[in-house]
């Protein structure tokens, strides 16, 4: 597609749903949304991209196959619920850490559920992009 307007805007919105997408990731943990919705929103940004300036940029853009970060994201994923093994509970039981903890103060927590979360906004992110990427190159 040639429209200079499309691919000035998709810059910037593209952006911005990535963004967007991980405020959801993160927001997800405590209230609706999480690693599967954030996912998908980041790779809208990205199907967006290719759309108005091909897929040959958007991978370069993306610069790691798509595959690759699915993969990554899978092992994350089995690494959150392997740390449970470690604590004598079962697979995938959900463990918090506190960071900079003190007397005073808990300090900032880090939970296994927010692991497991990054790694399926990795394994959502990667899996929709390698769909969307193949099926483009075949038009």
């Amino acid at each position: 597609m040639n429209s200079v307007i499309l691919t000035a805007g998709t810059r910037y919105l593209a952006g911005l749903l990535l963004i967007f997408s991980l405020y959801m990731l993160l927001r997800g943990h405590n209230e609706p949304g999480g690693g599967f919705i954030g996912g998908l929103i980041g790779s809208t940004g990205f199907i967006l991209f290719a759309i108005a300036c091909g897929t040959e940029d958007a991978r370069t853009a993306l610069r790691v196959p798509p595959q690759t970060i699915a993969m990554i994201g899978l092992g994350i994923a089995l690494i959150a619920g392997l740390i449970s093994i470690f604590f004598a509970d079962p697979f995938f039981t959900g463990q918090w850490f506190f960071l900079g903890s003190t007397e005073t103060e808990k300090g900032l927590p880090i939970s296994t559920v927010l692991i497991f979360d990054i790694g399926v906004y990795l394994v959502v992110f990667g899996s929709v992009l390698t769909l969307v990427f193949a099926m483009e190159e075949e038009i």
